[in-house]
């Protein structure tokens, strides 16, 4: 008859040896990580909040990626439409500078110079097809230095078309904001638990504290 104390192939069990001691390394110590493996010292309330915490994880990952994902989708395919729209209402033509010398306020603390100049109205014809205009300075302009600028139908200043890298930062920004967004619930919930459980953790400490004291003054002596 073998020694109860020893298993197969004559190694030490132990009276804290897990049962799952067969399982590849990789297995156990996932089951550790998420609080799962056979360990005495892990109380009931422990391996609920673990069970409670990764059923949470799933469904946020269940949920939160394909919101993400939905929503930057959204944000990009708005993006293009306003893209596409600004480079059909805007066009580029040349500007030359007539004057230069003036100056404009931006709010009540900033003073710009600026240049006075002129540029052709895209697309119409005539008296009406020059527009004059103030404009921004730029370093080393003077009279007769031409500049490409951005108008609208009409021929007044704007700025530049949305670019596409702007389009891209959007949607990247608005699907993690969404997936955020999407996890705090679960978030919440976790919150709630992890604080339910605490407090019976400290209910089962101060149970646990009252029996050592209550044993303590039954074994006196005196």
């Amino acid at each position: 008859m073998g020694d109860p104390g020893i298993g197969d192939g004559g190694t030490p069990r132990g009276p804290g040896r897990p049962r799952d001691h067969g399982m590849p390394r990789s297995r156990r110590r996932l089951r550790s990580l998420l609080g799962l493996e056979r360990n005495e010292l892990r109380r009931p309330v422990d391996r609920r909040q673990r069970w409670i915490a990764l059923g949470l994880l799933l469904l946020l990952l269940a949920v939160a990626p394909p919101v993400g994902i939905w929503c930057a989708g959204w944000a990009n395919a708005s993006g293009v439409r306003a893209e596409q729209a600004e480079r059909a209402e805007r066009r580029q033509v040349v500007a030359t500078v007539v004057s230069t010398g003036g100056l404009t306020t931006s709010g009540d603390r900033y003073v710009h110079e600026t240049v006075r100049a002129t540029w052709p109205r895209p697309g119409a014809t005539g008296r009406e097809a020059t527009r004059t205009g103030t404009l921004p300075s730029w370093k080393n302009a003077k009279v007769g230095a031409k500049k490409r600028i951005w108008v609208d139908r009409t021929g007044d200043p704007v700025v530049r078309p949305r670019p596409h890298s702007r389009t891209v930062t959007d949607a990247v920004y608005a699907g993690g904001a969404a997936a955020i967004a999407a996890g705090l619930p679960f978030l919440g919930a976790y919150l709630l638990v992890r604080y339910q459980c605490d407090r019976r953790r400290d209910e089962m400490w101060d149970a646990a504290w009252a029996r050592m004291d209550a044993q303590r003054r039954r074994h006196r002596p005196f």
